[in-house]
């Protein structure tokens, strides 16, 4: 996939992040690192084919890490509305950690 891709890809996407060996699958949105404090990061996932093995294998990144995207998930009308309603609520959130 050559693509322009756009932030949020959807759920099950497979991505390789800048500097990666191996794949990842998003599985989460907005997450929060414990080790950078409040730092919001795009995505959360695990390595793929493996999938969730234990809580310390939960990667966290960001939009612009993403090198390649080798697949994307489900894109239907109610993950655009989510996707929406995600941008909103991860803009409102960057506002109130900026102040």
């Amino acid at each position: 996939m050559n693509e322009v891709i756009e932030k949020y890809l959807p759920l099950g996407s497979v991505v390789l992040l800048k500097g990666g060996e191996k794949r990842v699958m998003i599985t989460g949105f907005a997450s929060v690192s414990p080790d950078t404090g409040n730092r919001i990061f795009d995505y959360s996932g695990c390595v793929f084919p493996e999938g969730f093995m234990s809580y310390n294998e939960v990667c966290v990144f960001d939009h612009s890490q993403i090198e390649k995207v080798f697949y994307k998930g489900l894109e239907d009308e109610e993950q655009k509305q989510f996707n929406e309603l995600l941008k909103q609520k991860i803009q409102e959130l960057n506002k109130n950690n900026d102040n």
